[in-house]
């Protein structure tokens, strides 16, 4: 028995994936780098002391490396054993986190264990993906089965609750990037469509909620809300019921829409036209269902309802519900407000930042923005502008092919998984890893929402990269067993 574990775990560490483990390597020593630019000050002589962060930092690596050497030793079957567990030991955790007493920058996300403090939120991501493999491999399991769909929701919503209970809403964010897991394993395309438009809705209406129509009080963000609620309704009749239908709706809509723009001179508030439109068209959508027993016509009148109700809710809850600074925050990224002292500062710093970059960057140590602390959390949230401010064009496109190469190379292993739990799991990390680059990169370059996410393998701190670690390794080590043979 003792060499047949021998020859297998021998098995395993040829059948390791190299490749990405050299991606994970590189990334770390890039990632220290930015670190080291990010936290350091003018006349320090040490950057590996404990006393710097830079140091901290080599510390927080040398431990990942080590906890990821003890993951590839374990035994693959323990996470799928284990999974519900260990989901349910990170559940309470995160639970219990929502009463601590220390608040750091009005979030109780962490606990505080003397000098060491740790955020249950970054480890949570690895137990639900793992619960989620677990449930998804289950025999008999059918994700288009609403019972069986609505387990798989809960498993991610209650570490969401308790996450935004802590006051941290950004890392709630991340689990919605499980979403794109559940396509790939066959949530109808519907679903991910929804959540698109409902993106669109936000953006939109908001967007263009105080511009108005000629001398009309019609507001141009409510009226084209309602206007693409009717056109994508009709587009889904279009590709799920009958082509006819749709082309006689298209032109009842459109027909209606530019007659109504005739009465812009008139104190006349078109919007009520399209709710009027809108109303008509879910009424017409349910008497199809009925005379045709098709069911499809219903799914689609309860999109447009539910559509409408969430733009609706959505506008109460901008302008009624959100603290000040959280409304500020997105009428600077929608254009709404410039604030450059205010909730635009950190985006127009780092813009600042990268741009002083140019094409091959200041040098290692030679940042300027970042050495006088122009940035707020550049060695966190923030980093990705260490690195276009001291490497300029040339590091940041070479920092995102690095990404780029470990989300490809997660693909590919996904991909190659023999069992659905090593699939499913597989875009679990997959997922995460593409929300994480995708949204940090994107606001410290303006383009998304500020939600204070660290970017993988940069930031600074032992709980993100500690997590990150674990969620990769551990797909690694689920990788290597796939072709073994189970006694």
């Amino acid at each position: 028995m003792a060499r047949q574990a021998d020859r297998r775990q021998t098995s395993v560490w040829r059948s390791i994936d190299w490749l990405t483990i050299i991606i994970y390597i590189a990334l770390l020593s890039f990632g220290w780098v930015s670190v080291c630019g990010a936290s350091y000050s003018y006349g320090e002589t040490d950057i590996f002391s404990l006393a710097t962060r830079s140091g901290m930092q080599i510390v927080w690596i040398g431990t990942s490396i080590m906890l990821g050497f003890i993951i590839l030793m374990l035994d693959d079957r323990f996470y799928d054993t284990f999974a519900y567990i260990i989901y349910g030991l990170l559940l309470l955790l995160l639970f219990a986190t929502i009463f601590n007493p220390h608040s750091i920058k009005g979030s109780r996300s962490w606990l505080v264990l003397g000098p060491l403090r740790l955020q249950p939120a970054e480890f949570a991501k690895f137990a639900t993906a793992l619960a989620l493999a677990k449930l998804m491999s289950t025999y008999g399991y059918n994700i288009n089965q609403w019972k069986h769909f609505g387990a798989t929701l809960a498993l991610i919503l209650l570490p969401m609750l308790c996450i935004v209970l802590q006051r941290e809403t950004g890392s709630a964010l991340v689990y919605l990037a499980f979403f794109l897991m559940f396509y790939r394993e066959g949530m109808p395309g519907s679903i991910l469509f929804t959540g698109v438009a409902m993106v669109v809705y936000f953006v939109v209406g908001i967007r263009y909620a105080g511009v108005y129509m000629g001398d009309s009080p019609a507001s141009v963000g409510k009226f084209a809300v309602l206007l693409l609620i009717q056109l994508f309704s009709i587009g889904m009749v279009w590709v799920y019921c009958n082509h006819r239908i749709a082309w006689r709706l298209a032109l009842y809509c459109i027909g209606i829409t530019l007659a109504s723009m005739l009465f812009l001179r008139l104190p006349f508030n078109v919007v009520y036209v399209q709710l009027a439109m809108l109303v008509i068209l879910v009424g017409y959508l349910l008497w199809l269902g009925l005379g045709t027993r098709i069911r499809e016509y219903f799914f689609i009148a309860l999109f447009a309802i539910g559509s409408a109700s969430f733009f609706y809710a959505a506008d109460f809850i901008m302008q009624n519900v959100m603290e000040p600074h959280q409304r500020s925050r997105i009428n600077v990224l929608l254009g709404l407000d410039e604030d450059l002292r205010g909730a635009g500062y950190n985006v127009h710093q780092s813009e600042i930042a990268i741009g002083s970059g140019g094409l091959e960057g200041k040098g290692f140590l030679n940042g300027t923005q970042t050495k006088l602390k122009f940035v707020p959390e550049q060695d966190t949230d923030f980093i990705f502008c260490t690195v276009g401010e001291e490497e300029g064009f040339v590091g940041s496109a070479g920092v995102l092919l690095l990404f780029l190469a470990l989300i490809l190379r997660l693909l590919h292993l996904a991909e190659r998984q023999v069992f659905r739990f090593g699939r499913v799991y597989g875009y679990c990390v997959l997922s995460i890893f593409l929300f994480h680059v995708f949204i940090n990169v994107g606001m410290v370059l303006g383009l998304t929402p500020v939600i204070g996410i660290p970017l993988p393998f940069f930031s600074y701190g032992g709980s993100s990269l500690w997590g990150f670690t674990l969620l990769l390794f551990i797909f690694l080590r689920i990788d290597a067993s796939r072709n073994l043979v189970r006694s």
